[in-house]
């Protein structure tokens, strides 16, 4: 399931890491690639142990929390650290699936990709995020502050940007339920249900409805 969430940052916290970008050590985007999509990867990244990096982390990490849309979509059990990237002009980043695990000392599986764009699209050209799906590839270049989400099992690129600055932060979550068809099926039957509770409040068809998505979160679970 590909999933695009408006309005994952508030306008103060856009504001607050724009701010803070301004002026900030980014390095080369090739440190963090794995051995073969270095050799495709042409951006920055903003240096992973500065102050400015942990505070905008501190600020998604709290973002994706109180986000019941992406809670309820990914169901995250460990979120990594995000990466800021920054893209100017001539630069991109080429076809690549993102590493099955990740991490030095504890590794954690990539199940859940995300992308969470901080530049507003009309300040450059260019730089859509491309997704190869079974109907083609797919392009995608939100507002400031919106999110995309989807399985990390894609091949997926950077369009090259042709003018401005592209910012974005990205990460990858290791889900509770694994399975990308179990997480969407969950996810529908939790809107239906939440649907249903809206319109009727508490029925015998939303306690039966509840009941089947705890007997299959409990079935599909990996704690």
């Amino acid at each position: 399931m590909i999933l695009c969430i408006d309005n994952v940052l508030t306008s103060g916290d856009l504001k607050q890491i724009q701010l803070s970008l301004e002026g900030a050590e980014f390095v080369d985007g090739k440190l963090t690639a794995g051995a073969y999509a270095k050799t495709v990867k042409e951006n920055c990244q903003l240096k992973g142990d500065s102050n400015v990096a942990k505070e905008i982390r501190a600020i998604i990490n709290l973002a994706l929390k109180r986000n019941s849309l992406f809670q309820a979509a990914v169901r995250p059990k460990i979120i990594r650290p995000p990466l800021i990237s920054r893209y100017e002009a001539g630069m991109f980043y080429g076809s690549h699936t993102d590493n099955a695990l990740m991490g030095d000392d504890v590794l954690t599986r990539s199940d859940v990709s995300l992308t969470l764009f901080l530049s507003n699209p009309d300040t450059y050209s260019g730089g859509e995020l491309v997704i190869d799906t079974s109907l083609g590839e797919q392009f995608f270049k939100l507002a400031a502050g919106s999110m995309i989400v989807y399985p990390s099992t894609f091949l997926h690129r950077v369009a090259e940007v042709t003018e401005g600055v592209r910012l974005a932060a990205v990460t990858w979550v290791q889900s509770v339920v694994r399975d990308a068809h179990e997480r969407e099926m969950l996810f529908e039957l939790d809107t239906v249900r939440r649907a249903i509770f809206e319109q009727y409040n508490k029925t015998v068809e939303f306690d039966l409805l509840c009941k089947l998505h705890a007997n299959l979160l409990r079935k599909w679970a990996d704690v």
